[in-house]
Parts: structure tokens; C-alpha cells; sequence
């Protein structure tokens, strides 16, 4: 069975696929409306990664429906926002959103293969979550990631981004615009930071009660950067899901400086569930376990080694860089 996409891809997908067969946006009733809760409901029951939060949750739910916290909204965005609301702060859990869509949803939410090309093209399009490769004054790399797109398909462009920036003399991460997505892809790009097989982060998932390991791997393609010269992380309130895992999984391995503002605190990944023809809700099924810590990042968010404005975050990890180097350059190493 394959395992679940977490927040970002998931998300991803949805926005693209939900072209195909275009259909007017229903207007809601009352009988549209609690058969779309009840539905929510059980989905959450089956799924959500904490049961007992699942249970509160839907107490919370059916009590807001008792009360007529929903009746008159007819118009199918703003119920989905509200339930969205609603889910966020009954389960205290970022990465909960009810979705409506404009047009008619794939059965199962499985894409056709027209738009599956389609999402390929519009990864392509953002350079498979590789904004910019530079490398700045006094050689240092910048990379700026803004997505961790499905591995299968980003590989080749965090290969190629890594090998330019392999013989930097030390290495600016940028994570401040990047909402999560594949682990394997964190998995991937740590990969290039280490030279030993690292144990990076557990996923727990409810389904089949089992966790799946997470390690680098010894043998990326193209060139590495290594384990020994500084890495940098930069950091703040819209670095989310699997971008926080990524910083927090190396700052508790000692290996990177986390640069910026505290990050957006959403641990559980999960994928999106149908609730209807033009609704589907992202429903997190497992949550992360750090070998080191034991524990994660949620609702706390990651909180970065140097504290500063995530607007200052790329200046400041730069002089930060620049005086390491100085000082290890008059002590000859």
C-alpha cells in the first residue's frame, strides 16, 4: 500500500487536478450541508492520527451543528472555510482544511492521466521547488527551496543545485517560502549534508500502526557537499510541515545554524480525503517522531538557533558565514 503524500504535495495536486470536469459550485442546504459534516465526521474518526482528538473533534462538530453554527451558509467556499476554522482550533492542528472545489472532483481523488501531466508540467514550472541557486560573496552557496515536490520527479533539479554549490565554502539553506511535501525529498537534499548514513526523522502513521524510517543516503548522484564545512537555515512563520522537518531534523543533529523567525508548527502529515463531489478535506494521519528528540515541532514550530526577522534571516546567516570563515582562516585551518 503507498504510503500517504504529506501536506504540501498533497495540496499541490488537488490545486491541479481539479480542472477536468468543470461543473457549476453547488449551492448549499441544509441536508447538503449535514450530510457534508457527517461525512467530515467520519473521516475523521477513521483517519485522524489521534484518535481521542478525533472523537473531541467530532463532539465539537456536531455541537456547532446543534447550536446552527452553520445554518444559512449557502455559499460553498465560505463553509469550507468555517469547518476549516473550526477544525484548526477544535484539533489544534495546522495542517487540518476543508476544501471546496469549482469543479467536479475525480472519483477518489485520483487524477486522470491528462492531469497528471499537467501537475508535471506545472512542477516543472517552479523548478520542482528549486527557486534559486546562487553563490554569494566570499563563496558562499545559496539555495532557496520553496517545496519539497514528489522525489521521483525533483531529483534531478536538487542534484544539479547541489553540485553547483559543492565546493561553497559554506552553504545558506533558504526554507522561509517553503510549505513542506515529499519526506523522501528532505531526505534527499539532507542526503548531500552528510557523508554517513544519518537516521533524519520517523513518521508514525495510524493507518496499519506502523512508522517508517527516514535516512540519508550514501549514494546520491553527483557531487556533496559533505558533513564538515557550516550549513545555514533560514527560517519563519511560512516555513511549514516538511520544510520544519527539515530544519529541525538537522539543528538536532548539530548540523545546520537555523537562521530566522520560530516556523509555522505542523508536525502530522496526511493526505486529502473526498468528502463529496467538490469537497475534500486534508485530514493528517501520522505525525513525526525525531530519533533525537523523541518528540516534534507541533504547534510549537521551530525555534531558530539565531534569532531575527525572517526579512533579515538571509543577510544575517551571510555575515554569520563570512565571520566563521574569517576566524577559522586566522587559526589556519
Amino acid at each position: 500500500m503507498p504510503l500517504p503524500r504529506p501536506a504540501a504535495a498533497a495540496l499541490l495536486a488537488f490545486t491541479l487536478f481539479c480542472g477536468a470536469a468543470r461543473a457549476q459550485m453547488p449551492v448549499l442546504d441544509a441536508a447538503m450541508r449535514g450530510q457534508l459534516i457527517d461525512t467530515l465526521r467520519q473521516q475523521l474518526n477513521d483517519y485522524y492520527v489521534f484518535p481521542e482528538v478525533a472523537a473531541k473533534m467530532d463532539a465539537a462538530l456536531r455541537a456547532r451543528q446543534r447550536e446552527g453554527g452553520y445554518d444559512g451558509i449557502t455559499d460553498a467556499t465560505i463553509f469550507a472555510n468555517v469547518l476549516s476554522a473550526d477544525l484548526r482550533a477544535f484539533g489544534h492542528d495546522k495542517h487540518l482544511r476543508v476544501h471546496a472545489s469549482e469543479t467536479a472532483l475525480p472519483h477518489k481523488l485520483v487524477p486522470s492521466p491528462e492531469r497528471q501531466d499537467e501537475m508535471r508540467r506545472q512542477m516543472a514550472a517552479r523548478g520542482y521547488g528549486v527557486a534559486k541557486v546562487e553563490i554569494l560573496g566570499g563563496n558562499i552557496g545559496y539555495l532557496d527551496m520553496q517545496g519539497f515536490f514528489p522525489v521521483e520527479d525533483a531529483a534531478p533539479a536538487i542534484t544539479a543545485a547541489m553540485t553547483r554549490l559543492a565546493d561553497c565554502d559554506a552553504l545558506i539553506l533558504d526554507m522561509r517560502a517553503n510549505g513542506g511535501g515529499d519526506p523522501a525529498g528532505v531526505a534527499f537534499l539532507s542526503s548531500y549534508l552528510f557523508e554517513q548514513r544519518t537516521h533524519l526523522n520517523d513518521l508514525y502513521w495510524r493507518e496499519g500502526n506502523r512508522t517508517q524510517q527516514f535516512w540519508t543516503d550514501t549514494g546520491v548522484p553527483g557531487k556533496r557537499y559533505g558533513q564538515h564545512k557550516p550549513v545555514y537555515v533560514l527560517t519563519g512563520p511560512r516555513t511549514f510541515s516538511g520544510a520544519e522537518e527539515f530544519s529541525y531534523n538537522l539543528q538536532q543533529l548539530k548540523r545546520a545554524t537555523l537562521v530566522g523567525e520560530t516556523t509555522g508548527g505542523g508536525a502530522n502529515p496526511g493526505r486529502m480525503r473526498e468528502l463529496g463531489p467538490h469537497f475534500a478535506a486534508f485530514i493528517p494521519n501520522g505525525r513525526a517522531i525525531n530519533p533525537v528528540s523523541k518528540s516534534n515541532w507541533e504547534g510549537s514550530g521551530v525555534t531558530p538557533d539565531i534569532g531575527v526577522p525572517a526579512g533579515a534571516a538571509l543577510e544575517t546567516a551571510h555575515r554569520l558565514a563570512l565571520e566563521r570563515l574569517a576566524e577559522a582562516r586566522g587559526r589556519g585551518e
